[in-house]
């Protein structure tokens, strides 16, 4: 052992520093606390009596609406603000049948019109459909199928921005066009306030202003799509005999594939499940299921509540499996006047020369000269009078020439004209 350790005269030396480094970090902890106290009796004080404290409650108590969202009126009854989905069509047509036993609308509802486009791909016309619908937007709503390879861009200024639905491969006279039309109308559906359904291709115009045909569709006791009973090889001829006993061949319809129902009937399209499997199986080419499939449910279900005509006017005159497609050459003045000839067919109980309310097929080339000739589209609205109610008799059904079609109403849209019914 060393003898530095026993050694008595050693001293061990403490620094004074060290000593006191202990008795300041205490303090400082004690002066840090009673700052803090101080700032939070200040701060609690100033939110007491500076209204701080009832706005923070305020804003705390803002919240709750949205909380309790789910649980209001309004979570029923606002349509979908985005309508990608990804529901199936089994769920989607599900939810789009449901409906309220008491038909009283507890809430201000004003009754609106679906535009429903079915397309291959973009929407040439579109900018003649802007001019058509602006302001009319607590009217009207619009939705898109398209092929499901196409994705539309337009400005979000646009009325078809974010319209487009889910949507499949729909192709011609199969199973699957009726699909997309009734996709198109289970998501229309959804939106309560929509009463009025109508299926558009992109080669579609309107002939009228808005008001104008909001005023004829609405005032209608009938829906509009072409139901009648052909006995030549392209109606009762594509008949099956396998689908009896839920179709025979005396309710075996045919009409129109662009037509316009009610919500009574769109919803009666879009809940079938008992003639849906018969036509799928026994109606293929060269049945043209799209040709026979709506007509001939509704006229078995609700044949009273169609007019049997269809609202879209298109021009068979020149021969083919097609009907012609218009041109831009063919978009002229002397066209469309010399189109004036009369025509007939019952709206309401009532004879009116007023037939159609929409064309097909204009070409992507016609969107110009089309609106060169209607820089006022919605000019005339005001102008034109509504149909007016009449008595209750069968609809019947008047097929008209290709000219007096077009232009009993482009006349209206383009030259504004007063038209009555």
């Amino acid at each position: 052992m060393p003898e530095e350790e026993n050694d008595p005269l050693v001293v061990t030396r403490i620094n004074p520093l060290t000593r006191s480094l202990p008795s300041r970090v205490i303090r400082l902890f004690v002066l840090f606390l009673s700052v803090c106290l101080v700032f939070s009796a200040i701060s609690v004080y100033t939110i007491r009596n500076s209204g701080v404290y009832n706005s923070v409650a305020a804003l705390t108590s803002s919240f709750q609406p949205c909380y309790l969202e789910q649980n209001s009126l309004d979570h029923w009854i606002r349509p979908p603000s985005n309508l990608i989905h990804t529901m199936t069509d089994q769920e989607l047509f599900w939810r789009a049948s449901m409906v309220p036993r008491i038909k009283k609308y507890p809430f201000k509802r004003v009754p609106k019109i679906a535009f429903m486009f079915l397309t291959k791909g973009p929407l040439p016309l579109a900018p003649l459909w802007e001019r058509f619908l602006k302001s009319h937007e607590e009217r009207y709503s619009i939705y898109v199928h398209s092929s499901p390879s196409f994705h539309a861009h337009f400005a979000s200024s646009s009325v078809f921005y974010r319209r487009e639905i889910p949507s499949q491969v729909a192709e011609w006279g199969q199973m699957s066009m009726c699909d997309a039309e009734r996709r198109l109308l289970a998501n229309a559906l959804l939106d309560p306030s929509n009463e009025w359904f109508i299926l558009l291709s992109e080669s579609c115009i309107p002939l009228y202003p808005f008001a104008f045909i909001y005023n004829y569709i609405s005032r209608s006791r009938h829906s509009f799509m072409g139901s009648f009973d052909d006995p030549g090889p392209y109606g009762r001829g594509r008949y099956n005999p396998n689908m009896a006993p839920e179709v025979n061949l005396t309710e075996w319809r045919k009409g129109s594939q662009w037509f316009e129902v009610n919500r009574q009937l769109a919803i009666s399209i879009v809940e079938d499940t008992v003639y849906y499997p018969k036509f799928k199986e026994f109606c293929r080419p060269a049945c043209y299921v799209d040709e026979h499939y709506f007509s001939t449910i509704l006229t078995i279900r609700s044949g009273a509540l169609l007019a049997n005509r269809s609202l879209t006017w298109v021009d068979w005159s020149r021969g083919g499996a097609h009907p012609a497609t218009f041109g831009s050459a063919d978009i002229t003045e002397d066209f469309l006047r010399r189109a004036n000839k009369g025509h007939n067919c019952s709206y309401n109980g009532r004879t009116t020369p007023t037939c159609f309310l929409f064309a097909r097929k204009f070409a992507p080339s016609t969107v110009k000269p089309l609106l060169a000739l209607s820089p006022t589209l919605t000019a005339v609205s005001a102008q034109v009078e509504a149909p007016a109610p009449a008595p209750a008799s069968p609809a019947a059904s008047v097929v008209p020439s290709l000219a007096s079609a077009l232009l009993g109403g482009v006349t209206a849209l383009i030259f504004g004209s007063a038209l009555r019914i």
